[in-house]
């Protein structure tokens, strides 16, 4: 009798042992997206509403949430609110509203991506691959080449921090990419376009809206610890980093 080949069907590049909780009150489309997740060699945890997901990722923290917004007793919104309130985990919102409004306040919320439905299976796994990646753990570095200091902010790559003035600054894997591809800019204005296939990868669909939306997020973070001119805009063109010295910010309309 021939020996069967146990060995998990993987790709050979696929990263193991990442964990993704999907929140969604139709169990059809849980189904849907735990087969998706786990055909792609990760481990899929499953929420049927808010405080099931709360209650889930404060168990044990999933690399990735998988968060529909309109669910019975809590919607995605105030889920994503609560989970940013305590934890940076990614996450990438599920609507059946494909509306500007809503794609900006998930955003706005912390949200790294936004998934309308009816979704491919595959789209969604590729955009939560990408969230993944983006912030997967790097190590310590003992001398890191990749700190840059500009005025008063420090940003670690390797460590994926931010600091303002020695502090840190909790910032979203977009956030921090967002603010990464300025700071490598050296002073450039950089437009919308630009700012999304260095943060996403070319062709990737999103809005501008969204670039501005971590815009004022990267603000109202830096302006809690003082940083009130970390990100200049140039109206109808797109933005730069400021001078990050503490002084009045440089915004001139977004």
């Amino acid at each position: 009798m021939n020996a069967i080949d146990l060995a998990p069907l993987t790709a050979p590049n696929t990263p193991m042992f990442r964990t993704v909780l999907v929140v969604d009150d139709d169990p059809h489309i849980r189904a849907l997206l735990v087969f998706a997740f786990e055909k792609a060699g990760m481990a899929v945890r499953e929420a049927a509403d808010g405080e099931e997901a709360l209650a889930a990722v404060a168990r044990a923290a999933p690399d990735l949430v998988v968060l529909d917004i309109n669910m019975p007793r809590m919607d995605g919104l105030e889920v994503c609110r609560r989970l940013r309130a305590t934890t940076e985990v990614p996450v990438l919102f599920l609507s059946s509203r494909d509306e500007e409004f809503d794609r900006v306040l998930g955003i706005e919320l912390g949200a790294d991506d936004y998934v309308i439905k009816p979704f491919s299976p595959r789209e969604v796994v590729a955009r939560a691959n990408a969230i993944m990646r983006r912030s997967a753990p790097r190590a310590a570095p003992v001398e890191s080449a990749a700190t840059r200091s500009h005025g008063l902010l420090t940003l670690d790559a390797e460590g994926w921090t931010a600091h303002w003035a020695g502090t840190e600054v909790p910032l979203t894997v977009s956030e921090f990419n967002l603010l990464k591809a300025l700071a490598g800019a050296q002073g450039r204005i950089l437009s919308r376009d630009q700012l999304i296939d260095q943060i996403h990868g070319p062709g990737f669909a999103i809005t501008d809206r969204t670039i501005d939306s971590h815009i004022r997020n990267l603000r109202r973070k830096f302006n809690d610890a003082g940083g009130h001119d970390v990100v200049e805009t140039k109206a109808g063109v797109g933005y730069r980093l400021g001078a990050c010295l503490g002084g009045a910010s440089t915004k001139s309309g977004d």
